[in-house]
């Protein structure tokens, strides 16, 4: 970015339409499936402050899901002060955390381990088990203090309709469960699906989504609205529109931090073997137990091939812990073997020090969604390392489907190439500064439809 372009974070806030808009061919951020129209909903006039609540999981050691929290706070915080300032948006964590974890070791990769070690019925039943008493005597306890005096409730964002042993099922059931106690409008924005749910997940997701009858339901991509569609609304769940990731305001919302005047920087993300097997969606999920010795190979030959390509690299990850200790572990070798200017960053204590990573670099080369949506949102050319299926979807919305690739398939020469031509061609300017807009006005959209649908008292004219 040059100092005469204008900042993304200056651009002005894209108002509600009048309509909902609809279309017959592939739907944008801010239409609604195929074949529906409805009128859009006219925001309250001013009124007292509010309180909303967002469900999420924002707290989480994987930094990206507090990258989209924080956005979607910030911005739905933004939106509401033309419909009653002083609200406050805030969220509670589905997992019970507090605050973003300390930087220290972590029991989750042994964790992980020892479940998948079980057989599937056996890992059921303990992690069912598990989940119950956590919902049942921690969680519920949590969500109830967090929501006492709040107005209104909003599930999102991040992949949250997702089944992993029934850990999103059972905490978004026993979460809505305290809204609708308490009578609170619902809305649902920015989440991401996939189809891989139990039968007793899917009944946990259509029971509690169908009795909070959102008054407003957006999901991240078509995959996700397609499984939406074929998963919930034949539950009697209200049909979902299509809406831009809050990670996409990341520019609007963290500075940028000053260029770096020598040789360009990139960002190279390291993603756990462990992490990929355990929650891949794609093509690959199925053959990633085997991948750990092939892809302590690439990442060496990556760094290798970045050097070579003319960058500094950096080495960091998302944050989470078997992320860290991965990169602790392959990091030195990955080095050496370079033979050139490649480094590890120390690890990020919240959402702002990466982002002040990522924003600072000239190439991103990522598994990782946020980092990679991160990057776009500041105009920084991405390359993804194809795993799960959500990323190729951003993927193509972003309009970069020619930089996604398996890392199978993506040798020392073909990474050096695709790097050197991602950042000469850029990212397509108006088209991201069209998205960022399309995303703020989604969540204008939803604001106006939530404020609409909160208890007469409470929703002041």
């Amino acid at each position: 970015m040059t100092p005469a372009e204008p900042h993304l974070s200056e651009l002005p806030l894209a108002q509600p339409s009048s309509a909902w808009r609809s279309s017959s061919g592939p739907s944008l951020p801010g239409q609604t499936p195929a074949g529906l129209s409805s009128p859009a909903p006219d925001a309250p006039s001013p009124g007292k402050p509010r309180r909303i609540a967002l469900l999420n999981v924002k707290y989480s050691p994987n930094l990206g899901d507090g990258l989209l929290s924080e956005c979607l706070e910030a911005e739905l915080a933004r939106t509401f002060q033309t419909i009653a300032p002083g609200t406050q948006v805030f969220s509670i964590d589905l997992a019970g955390r507090r605050s973003y974890p300390a930087i220290a070791p972590s029991r989750r990769a042994a964790l992980i381990a020892a479940l998948e070690a079980l057989p599937a019925a056996a890992r059921r039943l303990a992690t069912g088990l598990a989940l119950w008493a956590l919902v049942r005597l921690k969680l519920g306890r949590h969500v109830r203090r967090g929501l006492a005096g709040c107005d209104a409730v909003v599930l999102g964002g991040g992949n949250l309709l997702t089944d992993a042993d029934l850990n999103f099922p059972m905490k978004i059931s026993g979460a809505l469960a305290q809204a609708a106690r308490l009578r609170l409008p619902v809305a649902v924005y920015g989440v991401g699906a996939n189809r891989q749910w139990s039968d007793a997940g899917r009944r946990l997701f259509g029971r509690a989504l169908g009795a909070a009858k959102p008054a407003y339901a957006a999901v991240r991509d078509a995959r996700s609205q397609a499984a939406w569609r074929d998963l919930l609304v034949p539950q009697g769940v209200c049909p979902a529109m299509l809406s831009g990731d809050p990670g996409l305001l990341a520019s609007c919302h963290f500075p940028r931090p000053p260029l770096p005047h020598d040789a360009p920087l990139a960002g190279l993300c390291i993603t756990a073997p462990m992490a990929l097997r355990y929650h891949a969606t794609g093509p690959e999920a199925g053959t990633a137990a085997d991948a750990r010795a092939a892809l302590d190979a690439w990442y060496g030959t990556a760094a290798r091939a970045l050097v070579d390509a003319g960058f500094r690299v950096a080495l960091f990850t998302n944050g989470s812990p078997e992320d860290r200790d991965y990169l602790a572990a392959m990091g030195p070798a990955w080095i050496l073997g370079a033979k050139g200017p490649v480094t590890m960053t120390n690890p990020f204590a919240d959402p702002a020090e990466m982002i002040g990573f990522i924003a600072s670099c000239q190439l991103i080369v990522a598994h990782r969604m946020h980092a990679c949506i991160a990057a776009h949102s500041f105009a920084i050319p991405t390359i993804g390392l194809r795993w799960d299926v959500k990323l190729d979807s951003f993927f193509a919305l972003a309009g970069r489907g020619n930089y996604i690739a398996d890392t199978a398939s993506l040798g020392g020469p073909a990474l050096a190439a695709l790097a050197r031509q991602a950042v000469a061609a850029g990212v397509d300017r108006p088209a991201l500064e069209a998205l960022i807009a399309g995303t703020r006005s989604d969540i204008a959209r939803m604001a106006a439809a939530l404020a609409c649908a909160m208890q007469p008292e409470k929703a002041a004219a």
